[in-house]
């Protein structure tokens, strides 16, 4: 039992970056129309923002849950208006066929400078230790990172669906032209959007870097089975993506268990029976 609870806690840790990046991929993919390839690499720099806080700045890793996301998410604002711009109204395969050469170019870089290895990032000391649960022993660290995953994904689902702001947000993807006319600057809420969801990819990433380490590649490990999450879940779904991201984790956690041969491939054979069920996901609407 002790086995099988770890393994669920494992898989609770890895749905929590499940959840969060595949919520960024669906608000940029349901407010910009975007399949953003680049949210792996963007995850990774949001891992490596926190390490060059704390290796040159001496900022520890609270305020780092704070830059690193801005920082980010900074980035993807200056790509957005840069590159991402210029495809809106076209194919989604030349988003993706961007994303993906922006993904290759920051991962290059990274791992040209920093070689293949992980570099390590200490825990805060306020997060050190675990607490005896009677049936296990629960890391402090690793349930901080569920209930704050889980408090940032809910936050994300209220603004977008259940605010002013996110009503605009949802109606300038649907008509801009009728936006515009209230005099609601279209452009900058698109621009502002996609930085939010790149925000939300670094976030991951500084939660995930005393955990996995900081490596050039920890984005490319882990964005195709988040694609796997997003397709499941409903393309554009946010509380979709946050549903799917939480149970996939821990349904990879709980064949870990059972059958470990099958954990590397579990959620793509579940990707492949809904696509076969429901093409549109889980909790995706037709068109």
């Amino acid at each position: 039992m002790q086995a099988l609870y770890a393994q669920l806690l494992v898989g609770l840790i890895n749905g929590s970056f499940y959840a969060l990046l595949s919520l960024g991929l669906a608000v940029i993919f349901g407010m910009l129309n975007i399949i953003n390839f680049a949210h792996g690499a963007l995850y990774m720099m949001g891992a490596f923002c926190a390490y060059f806080l704390l290796t040159y700045g001496g900022i520890g890793y609270w305020w780092a849950l704070i830059i690193a996301p801005i920082a980010v998410g900074i980035f993807g604002i200056i790509l957005e208006r840069t590159m991402l711009q210029w495809l809106s109204g076209l194919d989604h395969v030349y988003g993706l066929l961007l994303t993906f050469g922006i993904a290759l170019i920051v991962q290059g870089i990274f791992q040209n400078y920093f070689g293949s290895s992980g570099l390590p990032y200490s825990i805060p000391d306020e997060l050190r230790g675990g607490v005896n649960l009677g049936f296990m022993f629960l890391p402090i660290y690793r349930g901080w990172v569920v209930i704050f995953s889980l408090v940032v994904c809910l936050a994300t689902w209220y603004l977008i669906e259940r605010t002013r702001l996110g009503a605009n947000l949802r109606a300038a993807t649907e008509n801009p032209t009728l936006v515009r006319a209230f005099g609601i600057n279209v452009p900058r809420m698109i621009t502002l959007t996609y930085g939010l969801g790149v925000g939300l990819a670094a976030l991951a990433g500084v939660l995930s870097a005393p955990i996995n380490q900081v490596r050039p590649l920890m984005g490319a490990d882990l964005i195709i089975v988040v694609f796997a999450v997003v397709v499941i879940g409903g393309m554009g779904s946010i509380m979709g993506s946050i549903i799917t991201g939480f149970t996939l984790g821990v349904v990879e956690g709980l064949t870990k268990y059972f059958y470990p041969e099958a954990s590397n491939t579990v959620v793509f054979v579940l990707m492949v029976l809904v696509l076969l069920v429901k093409p549109t996901g889980l909790t995706g609407r037709t068109a």
